[in-house]
């Protein structure tokens, strides 16, 4: 962890140890073995994309609530080259590192909430929550 409270993202090494400490993290807010998985995954789809198209970044891991649940939320950002085309981006399928093109979009579909902004040539900051069941 930085001094900040984030994880850099600037090697294959920290990929690794994102996903140690979101799973370290979900298990302190109460998410089931499942829930756990999924924002795992997602993490690491995430700090992936962080590390091939931006050259890195990094990621907050913050434990939240609203008053009746508990959850994570993963923000990270890079001050990478943007996403031109969003809307594309987010369609599987799309890539443009030669992969299956399910990094965003499957990131998307494992969590509760997502959200992107990004602009060409002003980085992007991805906001990732997944709240605990029950």
């Amino acid at each position: 962890m930085t001094q900040d409270g984030h994880l850099a993202i600037a090697g294959n090494a920290d990929l690794v140890m994102v996903r140690q400490q979101v799973r370290v993290v979900a298990v302190e807010a109460g998410l089931s073995l499942i829930d756990q998985t999924k924002i795992v995954t997602a993490a690491s789809e995430l700090a992936r994309n962080a590390l091939i198209h931006a050259g890195g970044g990094r990621v907050s891991i913050v434990v939240i609530e609203d008053g009746r649940r508990r959850g994570l939320r993963l923000i990270f950002s890079d001050e990478g080259p943007g996403i031109p085309d969003l809307d594309r981006a987010l369609t599987d399928g799309f890539t443009t590192a030669g992969g299956l093109g399910l990094g965003l979009g499957g990131s998307r579909r494992l969590v509760d909430e997502f959200d992107v902004t990004s602009a060409p040539g002003k980085g992007t900051t991805i906001t990732a929550t997944k709240w605990a069941r029950g």
